[in-house]
């Protein structure tokens, strides 16, 4: 990447995902607690579900984008809808590991048509490179 045209900055509280995390400009501040299939509370959001939420957003503006750029790909429809499944689980190598899905519904698209559309999607989407490229993390102790 050439040039950051955005950055938002977060910090996570307490036990990790059983705490608190917000973005330091306020924004959004969510209470964490891990789901009752991993033993916990389920009284608040895990990280899962907030990756969900955001690649499944990030994707269907991706593919709109995408259908705005490029005129040989379909116009989205309005009521089109993307779902995102994020699963974690525990790696055989040890610690953990996600499964990531996305289920795509355009109505009224053939389905050629939506396939391309789809992969044009994958092309813009900043969270189908990073998954793609295996993005490295960069970590500072402070």
């Amino acid at each position: 990447m050439t040039k950051v045209l955005y950055t938002a900055e977060s910090q996570a509280k307490g036990g990790g995902r059983d705490g608190q995390s917000a973005t330091l400009d306020g924004a959004l501040s969510v209470t964490l607690a891990p789901p009752t299939a991993l033993g916990g509370s389920g009284k608040g959001n895990n990280p899962e579900q907030l990756f969900a939420v955001g690649y499944a957003a990030c994707y269907l503006g991706a593919i709109r984008y995408a259908a705005s750029q490029d005129k040989t790909l379909p116009a989205v429809p309005a009521d089109a809808t993307v779902n995102a499944t994020v699963g974690i689980g525990p790696r055989d190598d040890g610690g953990f590991g996600l499964t990531i899905g996305l289920k795509v519904n355009l109505p009224g698209v053939e389905k050629e048509a939506a396939a391309r559309l789809v992969q044009a999607g994958h092309h813009i989407c900043p969270y189908s490179n990073a998954l793609k490229a295996g993005l490295p993390v960069e970590t500072v102790i402070v």
